[in-house]
């Protein structure tokens, strides 16, 4: 039925075969990035939880988490200049706990 409503609109359908992870590489390794980083973490309980949690783990990888490809930059801040890595050290910092202390954010001090 999806696919004969995209079909009228002109979009060309493209199957991926099931249990191949090359066929779409990049979804597979988000899926593969959430339920390692959060759904193993937490029971979900209902669909709003499930909607609540992903939302606020978007937020948390899009602003906060680390990304190896973009020299340990999230993917938000792509305007700021690079910062140097700070001596933690010296420095104060403040541990903020995201979704029930299933992921850790870190802030520094004024």
């Amino acid at each position: 039925a999806f696919d004969a409503i995209f079909a009228t609109e002109g979009i060309r359908i493209l199957k991926s075969p099931p249990q191949a992870p090359k066929a779409n590489a990049i979804c597979e390794r988000m899926v593969g990035t959430l339920r390692r980083e959060l759904l193993h973490r937490m029971l979900i309980v209902n669909t709003r939880h499930l909607l609540v949690t992903l939302a606020a783990y978007a937020t948390h990888y899009n602003q906060h988490r680390p990304h190896q490809s973009r020299q340990q930059r999230p993917p938000e801040t792509a305007t700021l200049p690079v910062r140097p890595v700070t001596d933690l050290a010296a420095q104060r910092t403040r541990r903020h706990s995201v979704l029930g202390n299933a992921i850790n954010e870190y802030h520094q001090l004024a």
